[in-house]
């Protein structure tokens, strides 16, 4: 398999990113993966030398620019086709890779993985997923959490289906639970769209639908998979990030609090396109850079992509 990585994508690249490749390297020397490094050669060959990183399944491709991260997205990717997630989707998109993963440009790379990468035949509407840390010790994933902003009922069923793909395979959870998040348990509560999305999801054969949950009930282990719009999702997401600044802020020693920490995770994957692609934070720095790609390895191990595409037959 060839995963590429944006070298340049985040605040502490290409510094973090090759550290993260060092520590990716140091774990897994059965030669399975080859991984194609996309940057700036000047700017990559000191540090190879620095941090000692040297192997046979390694390819350097050199991007002359960079998108910066709070450039506009598609006005980017269109002017600058030798940036580092440019030539990361060309790569993907050819075949010439098998996976993809940045924590630069958050809307570049979602600009890219949908008109690039293109949705798998029957999503009307990829999502975003992000990881919740329940009490119990368990991780559920939450999805949409920023893709899309406004939804239409079917859409909430179809990331349903596809955060139980991803939990079931990625997650390893036999049969995952499926929770609609709403403003009360009860069916027909909630706004006009989650009293349409509910009857869908109920239907929904693919998927093990639990019913509703309410915001307490996020943390308590209530579902393997919480499904909501992007703007709602988003708002958790953001949330639940400030929890770990403030621990962190008060020198608070917790084990639960501290997988709030979004190293531990690497990055998030951008469900129902064509390839693998994730997402990671910008200011991610050598453990997420580490676990992004141990979870792109895991994502073409399991073949992921073709049993999401089984399910939109």
């Amino acid at each position: 398999m060839n995963i590429a990585l944006d070298m340049m994508g985040g605040d502490y690249a290409p510094v973090e990113a090759i550290k993260g490749l060092k520590l990716f390297l140091s774990e897994n020397d059965d030669n399975q993966v080859h991984l194609t490094l996309i940057g700036d050669e000047n700017k990559l060959s000191p540090l190879f030398d620095e941090y000692q990183v040297n192997s046979e399944n390694i390819t350097v491709v050199h991007a002359a620019e960079v998108i910066g991260m709070h450039e506009h997205p598609t006005k980017a990717l269109k002017e600058k086709q030798q940036s580092s997630i440019s030539i990361g989707f060309h790569l993907l998109a050819t075949g010439k890779t098998d996976a993809f993963i940045s924590a630069g440009n958050t809307g570049a790379m979602m600009v890219g993985s949908l008109y690039s990468i293109k949705a798998i035949t029957g999503v009307a509407r990829p999502a975003i997923g992000a990881y919740i840390p329940g009490d119990n010790g368990q991780t559920s994933l939450l999805v949409d959490v920023g893709l899309n902003a406004d939804c239409k009922p079917e859409n909430l069923s179809q990331f349903a289906l596809l955060g139980s793909l991803f939990s079931k395979y990625i997650l390893n959870y036999e049969k995952p639970r499926v929770a609609l998040i709403n403003v009360g348990e009860e069916e027909g509560k909630g706004n006009i769209l989650c009293q349409a999305a509910y009857p869908l999801m109920k239907e929904n054969k693919q998927i093990n639908f639990v019913g509703n949950i309410e915001g307490r009930d996020l943390l308590m282990n209530k579902a393997e998979v919480y499904v909501c719009d992007g703007y709602t999702g988003n708002v958790l997401l953001k949330f639940a990030e400030s929890i770990y600044d403030i621990v962190q802020k008060r020198k608070i020693e917790d084990e639960y609090f501290n997988r709030f920490n979004f190293e531990i995770y690497g990055g998030v994957p951008v469900l129902g396109v064509n390839k693998p692609v994730i997402i990671g934070h910008g200011i991610s720095t050598s453990g997420a850079f580490n676990n992004m790609i141990l979870m792109a390895k895991k994502m073409i191990e399991q073949d992921f992509i073709e049993k999401i595409k089984s399910n939109f037959v």
